[in-house]
């Protein structure tokens, strides 16, 4: 999904959207107010807002208030006031919910289900972890590790390996076309570049596949992309 995170701590910001792209959405973070109407502007509406309250450039709610009338996608708002007439103002404005800070990434990302459910979107859990025939990738830490001489080796990749190798975790199982990766790992302007393709995912199988010229997961679907075998 395209989410729209605004929020001016800038360590939070690039923790949650960290978190939310693990999950396989894509995330654009805005640090004010007038960040967030630039983004929308530039990208279009996303499918969901994650707004603040407290910006440098004014208050949430003036942004939530200015972004209903033009716009019906979700709205969650992320902040640490906790009055009850405060909530209920803002619910009653426009909001889909409400989440107090701190929270646990998990009832986020919850929240996110629920209320793309309830425009009549499916959102399930996104694949994480992947473990079979001797590998084992964990998305969330960051992490690759081969079965290789009776133990598990960590394999360094590149920021663009991971990504790659992430987007088809995600979808283990199922081919991933040449756009839909060029579009997730590198952004909509390269889906054309098809050679970028070829060059990573010949580096990823150099590094993980025992026989790169005869690939066992990494597979290709001649003419239409790759699939990670399930």
């Amino acid at each position: 999904m395209k989410v729209l995170l605004v929020e001016d701590d800038a360590a939070l910001g690039a923790t949650l959207r960290e978190a939310l792209q693990v999950e396989g959405h894509r995330v654009r973070h805005a640090a004010s107010a007038a960040e967030a109407r630039a983004l929308l502007t530039h990208d279009g509406p996303p499918d969901l807002l994650l707004l603040d309250l407290g910006l440098p450039d004014g208050d949430g709610a003036t942004l939530l208030a200015e972004l209903r009338r033009r716009h019906g996608f979700a709205v969650i708002v992320i902040s640490a006031r906790h009055d009850e007439a405060g909530k209920i103002a803002l619910l009653d404005g426009g909001a889909d919910d409400y989440l107090v800070k701190p929270f646990a990434l998990g009832e986020l990302l919850a929240r996110m289900r629920v209320a793309w459910r309830h425009r009549g979107q499916a959102a399930a859990p996104a694949i994480t972890h992947y473990e079979h025939d001797g590998w084992q990738i964990d998305l969330q830490a960051h992490r690759v590790c081969l079965w290789r001489d009776q133990a598990w080796c960590e394999v360094h990749l590149t920021p663009t390996e991971f990504a790659l190798l992430a987007r088809l975790v995600r979808s283990a199982g199922q081919v991933v076309t040449h756009r839909q990766l060029l579009a997730d790992v590198w952004g909509a302007e390269f889906v054309e570049h098809t050679h970028y393709l070829r060059l990573y995912m010949g580096q990823l199988r150099a590094k993980l596949e025992e026989r790169p010229g005869e690939p066992r997961r990494l597979l290709t679907e001649p003419g239409v992309g790759y699939r990670l075998v399930p």
